[in-house]
């Protein structure tokens, strides 16, 4: 890694994270594989701001460890990349299981628990989901109808104001660092 660490993905430990690499990371793995309209293309640290924020929105009470696991919920995305569905089916169980371990490493580094609790798991996925409907609808050419029909039609409420702004990933990985600093720092 950038920071010096040495990752072993086959036994990742919470030694071997440093969230300067995830955000780096992070902030050049393009979502959408890269499909999608502007200069920049749109990372995962973004669509990782996004989520958050939307998760925020429909768990206003939720405590600040909720908030930062759906910070960290695509994470281990900044080593094995950001795969879409019909390719992580096609490579099997074993892609999941490395997602997992490397989900666990990352959530104990940053004193979460190793699983996130499967009501909190459920909610950050509508809230990843939602913002799937914000990235298709605004950045990879799908119309409301479609977009509905493949992620669900989102309530305005939750969506209402957030627009895609396409950044450098310098930028990108600074909003994600200082967004990590900021939760860390309300833990």
């Amino acid at each position: 890694m950038l920071s010096g660490r040495r990752l072993d993905l086959l036994d990742p430990t919470p030694f071997d994270i440093e969230i300067e690499d995830i955000a780096h990371g992070l902030a050049f793995v393009a979502r959408w594989n890269g499909q999608t309209r502007g200069d920049y293309p749109y990372s995962v640290a973004e669509h990782s701001l996004l989520v958050e924020e939307i998760f925020g929105r429909m768990q206003p009470e939720a405590p600040v460890r909720w908030r930062l696991a759906a910070l960290l919920h695509d994470a281990p995305e900044y080593v094995i990349g950001d795969m879409i569905s019909p390719v992580k089916a096609a490579v099997g169980p074993s892609y999941g299981e490395l997602d997992k371990r490397l989900a666990s490493a990352i959530h104990i580094r940053f004193g979460l628990p190793a699983a996130v609790p499967e009501r909190t798991k459920k909610a950050i996925k509508r809230a990843d989901s939602l913002s799937a409907w914000l990235e298709a609808t605004q950045i990879a050419g799908f119309d409301a109808i479609e977009a509905n029909r493949f992620f669900g039609r989102p309530r305005p409420e939750l969506i209402e104001g957030l627009e895609i702004r396409l950044r450098p990933p310098v930028e990108v990985r600074a909003a994600y660092t200082a967004r990590h600093a900021e939760l860390m720092a309300r833990l």
